[in-house]
């Protein structure tokens, strides 16, 4: 199979477990996101991709070549890190042609092809000056110049955008996006920022803290169809409700029957589910308003935020958030009566 492929892939640093059977097949061309919590293991991941790390078990194949024990310098990835690390000392025009001199590349060529960098990045006429004289969106077009300036195999992305402010990393994000597609190259990119991860990727491999994938898929697949409770709580914001399945596609929550579209395979009557919906599938109404899927309860909290409002609900001792537009806002307000509503096809049932 063309593409990169990882193949129980473990990695144990004397006893911590850092990387736990990890079975991947990524695409050729694709832009994929590793986004989990901090601990979760996809950094180190990335840097056994990148050779800078040996797996305690397994094999990582590009192409069907078996790379696992390649030495980095013989891959041909880029990589930018974290830090960037970029080389002070250097020019704009060095930093980026560091790579071409160490493969004795000629000048002429060298000079030929970070102009033409320089010209991708949005940085032309920055060729001779030093790295303390850009900003950090220019260092971060900097570090992708230099780390594309070997025409990559894989482009690997440790978390670069982490120190930008919020509005130049969103300006980032796009520019990455718009690169990777212009250039076609593989690009694996860590995060641990789920709007980032939604926003920028073909596919998204969600890791948990158990150092474990939990979830490979498009981002709005997994955004609708969690695979698990996990999932479901780390991508976006999510109800969870923990009830119990009596059968008939119907669970019991706080004493209410609500209707589900189906349940997971093989899970027995009067087992301990979860169900998953959305704050924008859930409709608030005024007053105590009886029906199917319906939870009753007091409006605890109002949060508006102007680009949205979020209205929570205690219902006997659960939560319910429910998000809306402004257009759409409920009118209720905080300590009135009101009822949840929510719609069977928005609800997923997750096992316990």
């Amino acid at each position: 199979m063309s593409g990169l492929t990882l193949e129980n892939i473990d990695k144990n640093f004397g006893s911590v477990v850092a990387v736990r059977d990890v079975n991947l097949n990524l695409p050729t061309g694709q832009f994929i996101c590793f986004l989990g919590p901090s601990g979760c293991g996809k950094t180190t991941l990335l840097r056994l991709i990148a050779g800078l790390e040996t797996p305690t078990r397994g094999r990582i194949l590009l192409d069907e070549e078996d790379i696992t024990h390649a030495p980095a310098h013989k891959r041909n990835f880029g990589v930018v890190f974290q830090s960037l690390a970029l080389f002070p000392h250097l020019t704009v025009g060095e930093n980026i042609a560091y790579s071409l001199r160490v493969r004795k590349v000629d000048k002429d060529t060298r000079q030929q092809k970070t102009a033409e960098l320089l010209d991708l990045v949005q940085l032309s006429g920055f060729m001779d000056r030093h790295i303390s004289q850009l900003s950090g969106g220019q260092r971060q077009r900097v570090a992708t110049a230099r780390a594309l300036a070997i025409e990559p195999r894989l482009f690997l992305l440790d978390e670069p955008l982490s120190a930008l402010d919020a509005k130049l990393r969103e300006d980032m994000q796009l520019e990455l996006r718009m690169l990777q597609q212009r250039l076609a190259v593989t690009t694996i990119l860590v995060t641990h920022d789920q709007r980032e991860a939604m926003t920028m990727s073909d596919l998204v491999v969600v890791m948990g803290p158990d150092n474990r994938v939990h979830q490979m898929g498009f981002p709005l697949d997994i955004y609708r169809n969690p695979a698990d409770t996990f999932v479901a709580d780390f991508i976006g914001t999510s109800n969870l409700l923990d009830g119990t399945y009596t059968g008939n596609r119907e669970v019991m929550v706080s004493g209410t029957c609500l209707e589900v579209p189906e349940v997971p395979e093989g899970v027995p009557l009067d087992t301990k589910v979860t169900v998953s919906i959305r704050p924008e599938e859930v409709h608030v109404l005024p007053g105590i308003e009886k029906g199917d899927n319906r939870l009753h309860g007091q409006v605890s909290f109002v949060r508006d935020v102007g680009s949205s409002v979020e209205i929570y609900l205690d219902c006997s001792g659960l939560q319910i958030v429910s998000q809306s537009t402004p257009k759409e806002r409920p009118e209720v307000k905080q300590g009135d009566q009101a009822t949840a509503v929510l719609p069977p096809t928005a609800c997923i049932v997750l096992r316990s």
